[in-house]
């Protein structure tokens, strides 16, 4: 089921879809820069200062849109604090490299319960405000846009 991405790819499911256009393609880290380079020609370092590696990423063909996903969890205070505050940059530098190719991007944080405390409330609300969302413990296939 998963196009030129990794793992997956030889798995019969028997759903009704089975056959059409691939629904997606899921990269983890690098995987996303080896599909760009090998489909698309498209070097990161002629758009980007640095590379972002996305902990998993994940392109739906019907909506020409890539979710980049970053995994937090936390147990005890730390650093991780501040890099939830670092997704309205990480969303325009996505943007800025795969808007070349006409693709939409989400930029979402995936949570552990850590992050429900009250003390993250103004973190997780600007996540909110700088256009990007936040999922605890799971996220629900239809928020992908994937119609089975």
């Amino acid at each position: 089921m998963v196009k030129k991405g990794i793992g997956g790819a030889n798995t019969k499911t028997g759903l009704a879809f089975e056959g059409e256009k691939e629904l997606f393609s899921f990269f983890k880290k690098h995987a996303i820069y080896v599909y760009l380079k090998k489909y698309h020609n498209l070097n990161w370092n002629v758009f980007l200062s640095k590379k972002l590696l996305p902990d998993y990423s994940i392109f739906v063909y019907k909506n020409n849109t890539f979710f980049i996903i970053e995994i937090k969890s936390q147990n005890v205070v730390g650093s991780v604090d501040e890099k939830l505050q670092t997704c309205d940059f990480k969303r325009k530098q996505w943007q800025k490299l795969l808007s070349v190719l006409n693709y939409k991007v989400e930029y979402w944080y995936l949570l552990s319960n850590w992050f429900k405390k009250p003390e993250y409330k103004d973190t997780l609300n600007y996540i909110i405000n700088s256009n990007c969302r936040y999922f605890f413990e799971y996220i629900p296939l239809k928020e992908l846009n994937l119609s089975f």
